[in-house]
């Protein structure tokens, strides 16, 4: 594109100079949060006003990536000065713990590679300065203090492996460094040992062979329970997940899995039946947890759950830790409403010597192997070693994990509209009821502005955020949002309809549509059938603006309950009440109605998240037929 005579104006800076574009960037708190948890390499982007709109709807970032002009020779124009005694330049790389020969070879023919194992804090702060690459697993904190020491050289930490936690992303994306893992390549490996653990639980192997060893002969004591003919509830139905759905099937087992953005389709295809969370917990003899750890997930598996699971349910987790809350699961082993548990993956990793759960004679434990084959620690050196040097050379990895920096104009005219595409997207999927499999998505933006005016591939790929982020692993931006949202299986279409104002503003309102999907809140699907919000900026601030068919008018700050009741006096009174008498502050409320004394829509911004008694007495509230609680 950019060596075509096209209006198209790319304007590529290098990301690690102190440019104007990089250093304002960092001004904007209201899209930090953005950057904060995504993905892509820091380049500044700059498309002119005369860019048609059939241009616009068919721009492919991954094209814009590989587009230099005769005078580029990478979009990352990363400085040459990685050896300043070579003529031929070598990048440093360093590997702080152990990886695959293969990998290590992949980045030799590239690098100067460096292996120091078990480097102290300290150690990896004083070495990193003289390094452009750093190769990590899961033992190595690349805190703050590492980018810091680096000084602006590190361009690419690489996560050999999956989880990103042990790394410091927002302080990668300010220094202006890309973060890369290698999330495909243990796939087979972590379903193979959620199977190896799900027969050694029914069969109780690791007690059996622990008695055995201590000189014992407990036959009767160690019968075991046949997998053949029982409920396998698979919880997260992602790549991980569908290959153990797929052994549990050749092993004669009935599987239902529950995954608010697994394909109906491709579940069918595997004989899988995808239902709700309540559902899946109440109905499975075994539950194989292949969720990500996120705010939503986190200890998901606590009192609460465990009081609807089906007694004497057995439970495998080779996914993370924190999605059980260990204490509840012990107390749940302890009272037999779970019969057993297969642990490979705990809250704290190495757990404590004295855990009740690691020491419950009920529960079989490993120590985080579900990664552990030889063919998958290859796999993984290979990937991220593949990763790595893709960066050095300028390239972006399709697993990159932070954000692109984004130019001072677009940051200053879209913050708030940024703001507001991905708090749509928030409150649109936990519109959506469980077990419904997220497909279709519209998107209506009435602007007064021509088409050719209003690029819109920053506020859609916030919306996509704000939809998959919520209970999925991924970090979408705008580099990845259109791939990940065709990963996930999403369909998201965008309409522009102008509107006769100023164009002054990019955008006048912002509504998004979710198809063929159950709603836990009935009111808000609109005549069309779909689950319907809009919202409009307001004061700079982002507002809720319609719910289905209602309009109301409150701010998206704090949290948020949307309330169908009968239209009649005092209802304001009567919920302001209750939040008031448990302490949950009011921050703005709005009502909105069809018709006079029929049907209204209350939403009431809070700052607190009210506990469940305070809900209970809102529902209780005779005129109010239905309520909802979102986070924002």
């Amino acid at each position: 594109m950019a060596s075509s005579s096209s209006s198209t104006k790319l304007v590529v800076s290098p990301p690690f100079t102190s440019s104007p574009c990089y250093k304002s960037s960092t001004k904007s708190s209201s899209l930090l949060s953005f950057l904060h948890h995504t993905t892509s390499t820091p380049i500044s982007l700059k498309l002119s006003r005369s860019l048609s709109h059939s241009r616009c709807s068919s721009f492919v970032v991954s094209n814009v990536l590989k587009t230099v002009t005769s005078t580029e020779t990478s979009v990352l124009n990363y400085p040459q000065d990685l050896d300043s005694g070579s003529s031929n330049p070598r990048p440093t790389i360093l590997v702080s713990e152990k990886l695959g020969e293969a990998g290590l070879e992949v980045l030799r023919s590239f690098g100067n590679v460096e292996c120091l194992y078990d480097l102290s804090p300290d150690d990896l702060c004083s070495k990193i300065s003289s390094c452009d690459a750093l190769i990590v697993r899961s033992g190595t904190k690349v805190t703050r203090q590492v980018f810091e020491a680096a000084k602006g050289r590190l361009k690419v930490v690489g996560r050999a492996g999956v989880g990103i936690d042990n790394v410091d992303l927002q302080a990668a994306t300010e220094f202006g460094c890309l973060v890369v893992n290698a999330p495909t390549a243990n796939t087979v490996a972590a379903a193979e040992h959620g199977i190896a653990l799900l027969s050694a639980m029914a069969r109780n192997v690791a007690q059996a062979d622990a008695s055995v060893k201590a000189g014992k002969w407990e036959r009767s004591k160690y019968v075991g329970v046949s997998v053949v003919g029982k409920t396998l509830a698979v919880m997260g139905f992602g790549k991980v997940g569908s290959e153990v759905a797929r052994r549990a099937k050749g092993l004669g087992m009935h599987v239902i899995a529950h995954d608010p953005y697994a394909p109906a389709d491709r579940a069918r295809a595997l004989g899988v039946e995808l239902v709700s969370f309540d559902q899946a917990i109440s109905t499975a003899d075994f539950i194989s947890l292949h969720m990500p750890l996120t705010p939503t997930t986190s200890k998901v598996f606590n009192d609460e759950t465990f009081a609807k699971v089906k007694k004497g349910v057995r439970i495998i987790n080779v996914a993370r830790g924190g999605v059980i809350d260990e204490d509840a699961l012990v107390r749940a082993l302890d009272g037999g409403v779970v019969a057993q548990a297969a642990l490979d993956v705990f809250t704290e990793e190495p757990p404590p010597k004295e855990s009740k759960l690691v020491q419950h004679e009920n529960v079989t434990v490993t120590p985080h192997l579900g990664a552990s084959t030889k063919e998958a620690q290859e796999g993984v050196a290979i990937e991220i070693a593949e990763a790595v040097v893709g960066a050095l050379k300028g390239e972006l990895s399709a697993t990159a994990v932070n954000a692109p920096m984004v130019p001072a104009e677009v940051l200053s005219e879209l913050s708030p509209y940024v703001v507001l595409a991905e708090k749509l997207g928030r409150l649109a999927v936990q519109l959506v009821a469980g077990g419904s499999g997220i497909k279709n998505i519209r998107v209506v933006y009435r602007s007064a502005r021509d088409p050719d005016d209003l690029d819109t591939r920053l506020l859609r790929a916030m919306i996509t955020k704000g939809i998959i982020e919520p209970i999925s692993s991924s970090f979408v931006n705008l580099v990845n949002a259109d791939f990940t949202a065709k990963q996930k299986g999403l369909r998201i279409s965008e309409e522009r309809i102008g509107i006769d104002s100023s164009p002054e503003f990019p955008v006048d309102s912002i509504q998004v549509q979710i198809s063929n999907v159950d709603s836990k809140f009935a009111s808000a699907v609109s005549d069309s059938g779909d689950i319907s919000i809009e919202g409009k900026v307001k004061y700079g601030k982002p507002h809720l603006t319609c719910v289905g068919s209602f309009a109301v008018d409150v701010s998206l700050e704090g949290n948020l309950i949307l309330c169908r009741q009968v239209d009649q006096p005092g209802m304001i009174g009567r919920v302001g009440n209750i939040l008031g008498e448990h302490n949950v502050n009011v921050s703005f409320m709005s009502v909105g109605r069809t018709h006079r004394r029929k049907k209204a829509i209350m939403a009431i911004g809070v700052d607190e998240e009210p506990n469940k008694e305070t809900l209970q007495k809102i529902g209780g509230v005779p005129a109010i037929e239905e309520f909802v609680f979102l986070e924002l």
